[in-house]
């Protein structure tokens, strides 16, 4: 008893520098920032635009790319295959790689003299310097969250249900959404809500592919590179703020989903 009394002891002191590690970081932006500076953050246009711009082109990211992604993990955690393994570890490269290499790399994909480009171009939908990249840099380094967790839900849900409502005569697409995507959705909004969160803070493969119009990450990094610390902090505060509010929104909203479901 006295043993696994020291025990609990060490594993909360280790969880409380952590904890320490992560928290301490954040509240220093706070207190370090003034009332005026908010204030004059707040009525800053442009900071207002980037935020704006940048939740939309995250979320746009989420829902667009999340069509395609969905139905992949279900592929994934359901179907054997030749190179299943190497698919999996393809998905898993966006988390891996530097973000500024990631940003070459699609700009080497959706440059004005690829067919993407140009296909773009031609019905005014401009990748380089355009949202459309934003988007498309965003979604790229945070698909594996959505990908890794809807896997991982579509595995969970028991095959002999899809069988018997096969067997008993639904289709394969009625079973995918009569009873694979409800019994897997708790992991897919999770997935999706990481994404999403994921998004908004990239800054390597965005500046690469789109530095104007700026999101919040490259403003923030902007006004340290050209005023300093004192003018990029509040920025940093409330777009932190903003995230937070919306992410334990969202998690409220989802937690009180499952509820009512259970």
């Amino acid at each position: 008893m006295f043993r696994n009394w020291k025990i609990n002891i060490l594993f909360i002191a280790l969880g409380g520098f952590i904890l320490l590690f992560i928290i301490a970081p954040l509240v220093g932006v706070y207190l370090k920032t003034s009332f005026e500076d908010y204030s004059a953050t707040i009525a800053d246009e442009e900071v207002r635009r980037s935020i704006g711009l940048t939740l939309y082109a995250s979320m746009a990211g989420t829902v667009l790319f999340g069509i395609g992604a969905i139905p992949l993990a279900y592929i994934l955690a359901r179907r054997s295959f030749p190179f299943k393994g190497i698919v999996n570890g393809i998905i898993d490269l966006p988390v891996i790689i530097p973000h500024s290499a990631a940003g070459i790399a699609i700009l080497g994909v959706v440059s004005r003299s690829t067919l993407v480009g140009q296909a773009g171009e031609s019905v005014g939908i401009s990748f380089v310097g355009g949202v459309a990249g934003i988007v498309v840099a965003m979604a790229f380094v945070s698909i594996p969250f959505l990908i890794n967790a809807a896997r991982d839900g579509f595995a969970a849900v028991p095959e002999r249900l899809e069988k018997a409502a096969l067997n008993l005569g639904a289709s394969p697409l009625k079973v995918f959404f009569t009873i694979s995507l409800p019994l897997a959705k708790k992991h897919i909004i999770t997935g999706l809500t990481m994404m999403w969160a994921r998004g908004l803070s990239e800054f390597g493969a965005v500046v690469i592919i789109a530095y104007h119009p700026m999101v919040t990450p490259v403003l923030i990094w902007e006004r340290f590179a050209s005023y300093g610390l004192q003018y990029a902090r509040p920025i940093a505060a409330v777009f932190m703020a903003v995230c937070l509010i919306i992410f334990i929104a969202m998690r409220l909203l989802t937690r009180n989903t499952y509820n009512v479901k259970a």
